[in-house]
């Protein structure tokens, strides 16, 4: 089976302003949550921080 392209435009005009509003703050909440688990380690603090980093990827590739 082909797999459909990713096309940002087909979204509806609040989900395209979300996902623009996402792709500004998720680099300052990452860089935020890893200076925060590298002072305070804890399992959510790590967890946290391992699913912004999967979002910013997500977003940097157009996986979302």
């Amino acid at each position: 089976m082909k797999r459909r392209r990713y096309n940002p435009y087909t979204l509806p005009r609040w989900a395209r302003t979300a996902r623009a509003v996402c792709a500004q703050l998720i680099i300052p909440f990452c860089v935020f949550q890893g200076i925060r688990t590298l002072f305070f380690p804890t399992t959510f603090d790590v967890f946290l921080l391992s699913i912004f980093i999967l979002i910013a990827l997500a977003i940097k590739f157009e996986i979302i």
